[in-house]
């Protein structure tokens, strides 16, 4: 039974980090960032930016509660913090625009000006950004066992797996996926994602006022 609840807790931290990845969404960004590479530049630019994913959020999820301990800050105050910020960036998502809180236009020009961008901003904060690090360091939270853990590390690294085949397919996919596509995706994954936010701004409040979990509206 709990193998099995622990399993069901990894498959919803993988659905959550899959929709704030947006890795469909984030292939315009690449493509942009990359139109002067040849063919291996690229992938060898979207195998970096996957590696850098993978370093960020698993740092995030082991290291994450102890700086926030350092700060003083409780998981269930950065819970609500963490479902403020996804909420605002599933709005954005609804209307099919990037998110201010996951890169910058100044991050996007200053990653052009590089050789390699596949760290700023690709990686980070495109991809592994503030929403990602939020959902891994809460679920590292929940996490009672040594099984959880190890089932939090696969979902990270099947992340970054996503994140690769997204960017190492973009061409193609941006063809056949047109803008339309892109958006329609997009406005997907912000709806899941709005809901997840509830989800975490409700635990979090729930955590910091007990006695809200007792009133009964007459």
């Amino acid at each position: 039974m709990l193998v099995g609840t622990e399993l069901h807790s990894a498959l919803r931290t993988l659905i959550a980090l899959l929709a704030i990845l947006n890795p469909i969404g984030a292939i315009p960004i690449f493509i942009a960032l990359t139109n002067n590479e040849d063919a291996q530049q690229q992938i060898a630019t979207a195998k970096l930016a996957s590696r850098a994913v993978a370093i960020v959020l698993l740092s995030a999820a082991f290291l994450g509660e102890y700086i926030l301990q350092f700060f003083g800050i409780s998981i269930a105050a950065f819970q609500v913090a963490g479902g403020i910020v996804l909420m605002m960036l599933a709005f954005n998502m609804l209307q099919a625009k990037s998110s201010g809180y996951v890169h910058t236009p100044e991050e996007a020009a200053e990653g052009m000006q590089k050789e390699a961008v596949a760290v700023v901003p690709l990686a980070i904060p495109l991809l592994a950004g503030p929403g990602t690090m939020v959902t891994v360091i809460i679920a590292h939270h929940k996490n009672a066992s040594w099984l959880a853990s190890g089932l939090l590390i696969v979902d990270i690294l099947l992340i970054a797996g996503v994140a690769y085949g997204a960017l190492r397919l973009a061409q193609p996919l941006s063809r056949r996926l047109g803008v339309a596509g892109i958006n329609i995706s997009t406005r997907i994954f912000g709806l899941v994602l709005a809901a997840i936010a509830v989800t975490f701004i409700a635990n979090g409040l729930a955590a910091l006022f007990p006695g809200l979990v007792h009133i009964r509206v007459p």
